[in-house]
């Protein structure tokens, strides 16, 4: 996989300088559409609009990720059980692989073009009209905790890439493990060994994040820059409204 996965890639596009909450809304957004309408048309109408969106963000090519061969070989497996089925079954699983290609290329784009940073405060200004759902339970009245949503997934992702880095160095300090006995290696289950450490890795990652937002004051500054949207996200968002009729037009017409 790619060394960039989650990590934003350092150019001056105009897709970089949209604000992370508009780019929120054209995931959802496009994600909403292909689950309800998945034709062909539309899948390959949002193919050319994600294709479009990348060589507007100007990433380069090294930014792709690069899929493991099991990856493929599952790919492969999946329709030659579908296969006997008939086409129609085929062509189903087709379509569902692509609109699962479709929803990863798009994540990643926004993951891409997007500072960690903003997307706790943008999160948290797209929720804040859930802040008006409440109830009242023993005489308190109770919110949705939307900054505390915001943050979560904010930290999440912040915290996902240091999680992948740390089993890449882990499977390669195993690799250079000196070699035992082959009934020794019959005995042993390498990803029991990877996980373990993994978990052991992420608790201590999870101790030192949970001081330092202590030592910082909370959680509350990460939702305390909530940006807004200019003239750019105004015809992004109107270019995804556009997107979204022409993908309704097309699903009657055809």
């Amino acid at each position: 996989m790619s060394s960039v996965i989650l990590r934003e890639v350092p150019v001056d596009s105009p897709v970089h300088r949209l604000w992370a909450g508009t780019k929120i809304i054209w995931v959802f957004a496009f994600s909403a559409l292909l689950i309800f309408t998945p034709s062909w048309a539309l899948l390959g109408l949002g193919t050319a609009m994600l294709i479009g969106a990348g060589l507007i963000a100007r990433l380069p090519l090294g930014t792709l990720p690069r899929f493991p061969w099991w990856f493929w070989v599952g790919i492969l497996i999946g329709a030659g059980i579908n296969a006997p089925v008939g086409m129609g079954a085929l062509l189903r699983y087709t379509q569902i692989v692509l609109f699962g290609f479709l929803l990863l290329g798009a994540s990643f784009l926004v993951a891409w073009t997007t500072p960690m940073g903003e997307v706790a405060p943008a999160l948290a200004r797209l929720g804040a009209p859930l802040r008006r759902i409440g109830w009242t339970r023993h005489g308190v009245r109770h919110r949705l905790p939307v900054d505390e949503w915001a943050v979560v997934i904010a930290l999440t992702l912040r915290g996902l890439p240091l999680l992948l880095e740390e089993m890449r160095v882990l499977r390669a300090a195993r690799k250079l493990r000196p070699r035992d006995s082959l009934l020794h290696q019959a005995a042993q289950n390498p990803w029991i060994d990877i996980l373990t450490a993994g978990m052991a890795v992420a608790s201590r990652r999870a101790g030192e994040l949970g001081e330092a937002i202590t030592t910082r004051g909370g959680t509350g500054e990460l939702t305390a820059r909530p940006g807004a949207p200019g003239r750019s996200d105004a015809i992004a968002l109107s270019v995804l409204a556009v997107f979204c009729a022409m993908g309704i037009v097309t699903e009657l017409l055809f």
